[in-house]
């Protein structure tokens, strides 16, 4: 194909120089910075074959997100601002592990059997985190990129949701938001001020809040904010890019060992926030007057927005199809709650945002969260259309248009193309302002389960599959029964095992209903992953 001729193909300096194996997973590749530039060069090219496809522009973010700073990642985005169709997923694996000899008839195999038009323009929208290793490969990216003669749009350092921000707004026509960072700040600060209308406290409610930014990208995005919020919401920040990268600090630290942040001022039962590496996950959490930690989570975060929803809709004398998903780390406590208390459908997806975000969309308002932070909350267009005839319909009551009217503005603080801390965060702020909620009156609706996690590293983590949203352990055979039969030993006793999609780890969780019983529990589940599953190093240690 005389497309693929030019000698730029051909870059010695991002040959393939690394033997192992990378595969693009639940967040992209991520492994060590120092062997992905001949994976970023690759996948240049290949957002460009992408945005010929699609006739669209097509996101490529450099991230690691939780991960520590000397690893990195790369993923692309879509052009609803949605994870990269599975399909490519598999293709995207294929070009970054092929021989450099056969480049070139890979890229030539991918543009037959995916119809690419090699005459249509293509653009790539590109960002990237703070890490050290993120300028080399943006270049390698770059350079793959104009290789194949692709528009680069550069919006140099920006969280991950800022990115699927822009793609979206790139794409599209409709009033979501104008491509800029500017009108990102714009629209979600705006958005969140206006639902307030200037009354800064309510209740209990105090607008004023304690944020772990992880050392970094989200540090820069929450200076920015403070800016467009003002006065209406303090935000007193930690950890804002003079220390490493993730270490002891950000979301995963703490909601995983249930603990606040290092470099972090605490006050008793003020409201805390953490967020992760690249800012696309939140969580809260405070320490009472004596110094106890309280964790709240995705799964929190997911209950009391789908409360508020709840009252908003009943307010308004509108029904919808309208549901929570959750994932197998969704505590207990919280399944119980939305089930039985708020009376709100839910289901459990795979991990990984894209599983969960699929079965959202099966709503005509679908709330989907991790218990990890990690989620947000879609709405169809008739909705939005059904609520703005609300709005205008003479013959209703002011009441149910004024709860109408709320809706719909609290839709514009929300980022529906993906998980995004800050998005969250407003929409938090202005539920719990709304409500006049502390966040111990948050805290107050229901109780968790204690629960656990544990790493455990073994020889290949691929020995373990499992099935039934990921829920139940396929192999090793017998696995399964093993675990079942110490979890039932426990009252309100849950244990399940996975294959890390962005760690080359096994992830252990478990609950049970006394917290005493929870050590040995999680411990004893994790042994049997150790002996069955070819563990290497110590033997598990709860983390």
């Amino acid at each position: 194909m005389e497309f693929l001729q030019s000698e730029r193909i051909f870059n010695e300096k991002y040959n393939k120089k690394f033997d192992g194996y990378v595969q693009y997973g639940t967040a992209g590749f991520r492994t060590k910075a120092n062997v992905l530039e001949h994976v970023l060069y690759r996948m240049g090219i290949l957002a460009v074959l992408r945005s010929k496809v699609k006739n669209a522009a097509i996101g490529l973010m450099i991230t690691a997100s939780h991960n520590i700073g000397s690893d990195n990642g790369v993923k692309l985005i879509d052009p609803a601002g949605e994870m990269l169709e599975a399909s490519w997923e598999l293709i995207a694996t294929h070009l970054a592990n092929v021989e450099d000899t056969k480049l070139i008839a890979t890229i030539e195999q991918i543009i037959k059997e995916q119809n690419v038009n090699i005459s249509t323009e293509a653009v790539v929208i590109i960002g990237r985190d703070t890490r050290e290793s993120s300028p080399a490969l943006f270049n390698a990216a770059v350079i793959g990129i104009q290789a194949l003669n692709g528009i680069v749009k550069d919006f140099a350092v920006v969280t991950t949701p800022q990115l699927h921000y822009l793609v979206v707004c790139t794409n599209t026509d409709s009033n979501y938001g104008s491509p800029t960072l500017h009108g990102y700040y714009e629209k979600l600060s705006q958005s969140f001020k206006h639902i307030r209308q200037s009354k800064i406290n309510n209740g209990q409610y105090v607008a004023e809040l304690s944020l772990d930014a992880a050392n970094g990208v989200g540090a820069i995005a929450a200076k920015e904010f403070q800016k467009y919020l003002g006065t209406t919401l303090t935000i007193n920040l930690y950890n804002d890019g003079n220390g490493e990268l993730n270490s002891m600090c950000g979301a995963d630290y703490v909601k995983v060992k249930q603990v606040p942040p290092t470099n972090f001022v605490l006050k008793p039962n003020v409201r805390c926030v953490s967020i992760d590496g690249d800012a696309d996950r939140v969580i809260y959490f405070y320490v009472d007057e004596n110094n106890k930690f309280h964790l709240l989570d995705g799964d929190r975060i997911a209950v009391l927005v789908a409360g508020y929803f709840k009252e908003l809709l009943q307010e308004c004398g509108l029904t919808f199809q309208f549901g929570l998903v959750q994932t197998a780390y969704a505590n207990g406590g919280s399944t119980n709650y939305i089930s039985n208390v708020l009376k709100i459908p839910v289901v459990c997806a795979l991990t990984g945002v894209k599983h969960l975000l699929s079965k959202a969309l099966e709503f005509d308002i679908g709330i989907y969260f991790e218990a990890n932070g990690h989620g947000t909350v879609v709405f169809k267009d008739t909705v939005i259309q059904t609520l703005k005839d609300t709005i205008t319909n003479s013959e209703l009551s002011t009441t149910k248009k004024a709860a109408a009217l709320r809706l719909l503005s609290i839709i514009d603080v929300i980022n529906q193309t993906v998980g995004d801390a800050f998005s969250d965060m407003l929409l938090v702020e202005t539920i719990l302002h709304a409500k006049g909620w502390s966040i111990i009156d948050w805290e107050k609706r229901y109780d968790d389960l204690p629960n656990k996690q544990l790493l455990v590293r073994v020889s290949d983590k691929n020995l373990i599959t499992t099935t039934n949203a990921e829920r139940q352990c396929v192999t090793p055979i017998g696995i399964q029964e093993e675990i079942d039969k110490v979890v039932s030993k426990y009252r309100k006793g849950r244990s399940f095992v996975r294959p890390s999609g962005t760690e080359d780890v096994v992830r252990v969780y478990a609950e049970c209903e006394d917290p005493n019983d929870l050590n040995r529990m999680i411990t004893e589940v994790a042994l049997l992953v150790y002996r069955r599953a070819g563990g290497i190093g110590p033997e598990p240690q709860l983390i």
